[in-house]
Parts: C-alpha cells; sequence; structure tokens
C-alpha cells in the first residue's frame, strides 16, 4: 500500500533562475537535456514558467545535472 503527500510551493522567478544557471553551464542545451532526461521544448517551458508544476524529481535532476541548489524546500 502506498501513502501519498502532495505538497506545492510557489517559487517565483524559479525559471530565470534555471536559466541563467543553463546559461552559465559550458554545454549546449541538448546535452543538458540529455543528462536530465526531457526534451529541448519541456526545457523551454519550465525556463519560461509555463509548465503549471514542476515535479521536485524533475527539479533535483536538474540541479544535479547543473552543479546547482535552487533552496527549493517542500516542508
Amino acid at each position: 500500500m502506498k501513502v501519498k503527500k502532495i505538497l506545492e510551493t510557489d517559487v517565483p522567478g524559479l525559471g530565470s533562475r534555471i536559466r541563467q544557471a543553463r546559461e552559465a553551464d559550458s554545454r549546449s542545451l541538448a546535452e543538458i537535456c540529455r543528462q536530465v532526461g526531457m526534451t529541448t521544448m519541456n526545457w523551454y517551458r519550465i525556463e519560461a514558467e509555463e509548465t503549471k508544476a514542476l515535479p521536485i524529481e524533475t527539479l533535483r535532476r536538474i540541479e544535479e545535472v547543473l552543479g546547482v541548489d535552487f533552496k527549493v524546500k517542500l516542508d
């Protein structure tokens, strides 16, 4: 049996911060997306904050690949 807990929090400017971290990285967007496991179209939607909700697992993978910590906590 599974127990599920769903939490959401607003993180203003997260898309811009992700874009800045990507632009500071020497790898191409295609390479970063490959390592994260998403399409470039999806990445651009995240940066533009057009994605309704970003799964925490995806955010953690982005942080891992870019080597950053966006300090997003869901407690």
